[in-house]
């Protein structure tokens, strides 16, 4: 395995809940196993942070590819998109389709929240984990609250 295919690999593991990891490939073994450590600390806020650059972070939050494939705005080619900025979502609210081998798979919303940028384009070829959308979640409609 190359380097870089194993940068690729253990940067997507530290976006899942695997704890552990093993893989033989031909002569290839490779056993990855996360710190116990590691993942308290990734889990709790960093009590020397300072509160500014925090609060700054926690201003918009990503809908991000669910895998690699072709991102798709609307369901076909002449229907309208799922949303566009400035649009109000749910979680669960469908707000695009990722295609890999003619297989379709819904990209919903998993914030309550408005719609600030579209980053990427329909029929843009996506990765896993890449960021689709930005999303504020301080600005929701009246309506939603409720």
């Amino acid at each position: 395995m190359q380097t870089e295919s194993l940068k690729k690999l253990l940067g997507s593991l530290r976006e899942t809940d695997v704890e552990e990891l093993k893989y033989e490939a031909g002569g290839t073994k490779i056993f990855f196993r996360k710190n116990a450590a590691a993942n308290a600390k990734n889990t709790q806020p960093a009590a020397t942070a300072p509160a500014a650059p925090v609060e700054e972070a926690k201003k918009t939050v990503s809908i991000k590819s669910n895998m690699v494939g072709t991102f798709h705005q609307a369901d076909k080619t002449n229907h309208p998109p799922f949303v566009m900025e400035g649009n109000h979502v749910v979680p669960g609210k469908k707000v695009g389709v990722i295609e890999a081998m003619k297989i379709m798979k819904d990209v919903t919303s998993n914030v309550k929240g408005k719609i600030v940028q579209v980053l990427v384009k329909d029929g843009q070829p996506v990765e896993y984990g890449q960021e689709l959308f930005t999303i504020d979640p301080n600005d929701v409609k009246e309506e939603e609250e409720k």
